[in-house]
């Protein structure tokens, strides 16, 4: 499978398209009977309601997720791609990011997290990009705004703002005015939302917005033993990407090397903005798949002994398999 996935070839479009399909196939044996996701944050839904797909069966919306899901792996796949972080084109980032996630039956459904990771692979193909460009103001003021319609769908996504700022301290010289440019982006977003709701005297419920940011930080997490064993072969191939990485940082060009400091910032981020979300669920993890399938491609292009590269990726789905259907 690996090694097919090497070859940049649109049969791998097909070939992901089953893959997907064959990962998603235990979430219909656990369908809650009523699967109604909420799309948007208080900050919208205050004047929508809480818009929800009534009409959409259970076993439809997995459909649509799995469609939205193939087009952000190949997304995800065109960027990489693009800026060749991972040395050759080839489709291995869209099916890690298709396997990952497929990882907890959560990721498996309509949620705002999955339309959250279309704007995190929007902002990862910009922020790639600020290396190259002398004049990024426009560009940052474009990704604060990002941000910002992201936190109107899943509050959390707030935090991909101090992403921003860790770019530029990655990629570029300090200049204040870049760094206010991202901040100017987002608040232009909020000014406005905000006056709406003054136009409509609603400003106390503009401040109950901002309510998560008070949250306390949880000091413990619960999360089912079966999450954990799923987990083990991702972490075991991060192992591996480490010391691959290892071996070929210093190989590689500068911009590479800024580029997965970038992807570990991301991935902090990512992790650590659970607490933002009252109603917390391991779907809010979904938020960093896109960082990690792009270390997990780093080691499956570069790793040599083929049995072991491809047991390592079997057992991977073979594990995901087990516990949706076990």
């Amino acid at each position: 499978m690996i090694n097919q996935f090497r070859k940049y070839t649109p049969l791998n479009i097909l070939l992901l398209s089953v893959t997907g399909l064959v990962l998603c196939l235990g979430v219909f044996m656990h369908l809650p009977r009523n699967l109604m996701p909420v799309f948007f944050e208080p900050a919208i839904a205050n004047f929508t309601g809480k818009l929800s797909p009534e009409n959409i069966t259970p076993q439809a919306n997995v459909l649509i997720t799995l469609v939205l899901t193939i087009f952000q792996a190949l997304l995800i796949n065109r960027t990489v791609n693009r800026f060749n972080l991972v040395g050759r084109s080839s489709f291995l980032p869209a099916l890690l990011y298709m396997t990952l996630a497929s990882l907890f039956l959560p990721f498996l459904v309509l949620s705002p997290i999955l339309i959250c990771n279309f704007l995190s692979i929007w902002m990862l193909d910009k922020l790639f990009s600020i290396y190259r460009h002398a004049e990024i103001k426009p560009l940052m003021f474009d990704l604060g705004m990002i941000v910002a319609l992201g936190s109107l769908v899943y509050f959390p996504f707030i935090v991909m703002l101090l992403l921003l700022w860790c770019s530029l301290i990655i990629f570029r010289p300090f200049n204040w005015r870049e760094w206010l440019a991202a901040p100017i982006g987002f608040a232009t977003v909020y000014f406005l939302l905000g006056v709406v709701y003054l136009w409509f005297d609603r400003m106390a419920e503009f401040y109950e917005i901002w309510l998560p940011l008070a949250y306390p930080f949880p000091t413990s997490v619960h999360i089912d033993i079966y999450d954990y064993l799923v987990l083990l072969p991702v972490i075991f191939i991060l192992v591996l990407f480490f010391l691959s990485l290892r071996q070929n940082l210093f190989k590689s060009v500068v911009h590479i090397r800024k580029s997965f400091q970038l992807l570990f910032c991301m991935f902090m981020l990512a992790v650590v903005s659970f607490y933002l979300n009252a109603d917390w669920s391991i779907s809010h993890f979904l938020l960093a798949v896109p960082p990690i399938a792009i270390c997990m491609t780093y080691y499956f292009n570069y790793a040599t002994t083929r049995w072991f590269y491809e047991s390592v990726y079997v057992l991977l789905v073979l594990t995901i398999i087990y516990f949706q259907f076990f």
